[in-house]
């Protein structure tokens, strides 16, 4: 199976509809409810809500999903039955092969009830109508002349002593943005790092990442940097860091990391390790490139 470890949960939808076609006496005799099986519908009904659930069981390679809504509704024209299912959950991964499950099921349960009094019945046009949800409903067009850049904290970085691999993260996930950042080292010291922050910010950067200083450590100084340039605390970009982080390790909640806006510059803290770093990226990108149509005024 394929990983969904770093994905984020989002409200996720999908439809599907599948055909079933049959003779105009037999459709007659289904509105009736003049059949040797009895209740077709409601049975189809009920055997794709069930499909739903078990998709994960009947198909190798899709996974588990708390599903949290599922529709099978029929349209009965002159020579088919029209079965369409949603599916809704907030989850990682997408709905598409549940709801096709359930239209699939529900369609051969249509066949299978229909089948002793009609030997023409087929089953057409199975397909995804639509699918909604995950980071491909958040993409985010950037203002012309995009300028971002990458500050990594760090004593032993900065003395040659330390390899830096966070701050290298950072920028080969902007760069998949198209972001092409600046990119500096500096040691833990509050009033270098407060220079550097607001040189930035003055000439006219979108956004500053720095990696490195949010911890409990005596040398951990760039929280406090940054708070003495910001204009305004973002909090909820923080805490859905840390959020994302605390399932995947304990130790995320000890990250006093903030997000901040100085003028039109965003300020990202994130972590020091490669994985806090990693983790904090999948929580907060694309989303977090919306504050720029924002401060546009061109809200939600």
């Amino acid at each position: 199976m394929k990983s969904v470890t770093g994905k984020i949960e989002t409200l996720r939808r999908a439809e599907a509809r599948s055909v079933v076609r049959a003779r105009p006496e037999t459709l007659a005799r289904l509105a009736a409810n003049d059949l040797p099986k009895k209740d077709v519908l409601a049975v189809a009904r009920v055997a794709g809500i069930s499909a739903a659930k078990k998709t994960s069981e009947l198909i190798p390679y899709c996974h588990p999903v708390p599903i949290d809504f599922i529709a099978v509704d029929f349209e009965t024209g002159p020579d088919s039955v029209s079965v369409t299912a949603v599916v809704e959950a907030v989850a990682k991964t997408g709905l598409e092969m549940e709801a096709l499950t359930a239209a699939s099921v529900a369609a051969l349960t249509i066949y299978d009830m229909l089948k002793p009094v009609d030997d023409g019945l087929e089953i057409t046009a199975t397909r995804l109508v639509s699918k909604k949800g995950g980071k491909s409903d958040y993409r985010e067009v950037l203002p012309r002349g995009f300028r971002a850049s990458v500050l990594v904290t760090s004593d032993g970085t900065f003395q040659g002593k330390r390899q830096d691999k966070s701050g290298k993260i950072i920028v080969e996930k902007l760069e998949s943005f198209g972001i092409r950042p600046d990119y500096a080292v500096l040691p833990d010291d509050k009033e270098k790092i407060r220079e550097r922050l607001a040189e930035w910010c003055g000439r006219g950067d979108d956004l500053i990442v720095t990696t490195g200083g949010t911890g409990l450590g005596p040398r951990d100084v760039t929280v406090e940097a940054t708070r003495e340039i910001m204009d305004r605390e973002i909090p909820g970009i923080a805490e859905s860091a840390r959020a994302y982080g605390q399932r995947r390790t304990p130790y995320a909640m000890l990250s006093r990391g903030v997000a901040a806006q100085k003028g039109r510059t965003i300020i990202l803290n994130l972590p020091g390790s490669s994985n806090g770093v990693r983790e904090s990226l999948a929580a907060v990108f694309p989303a977090v490139l919306h504050t720029y149509q924002m401060m546009e005024g061109g809200g939600h």
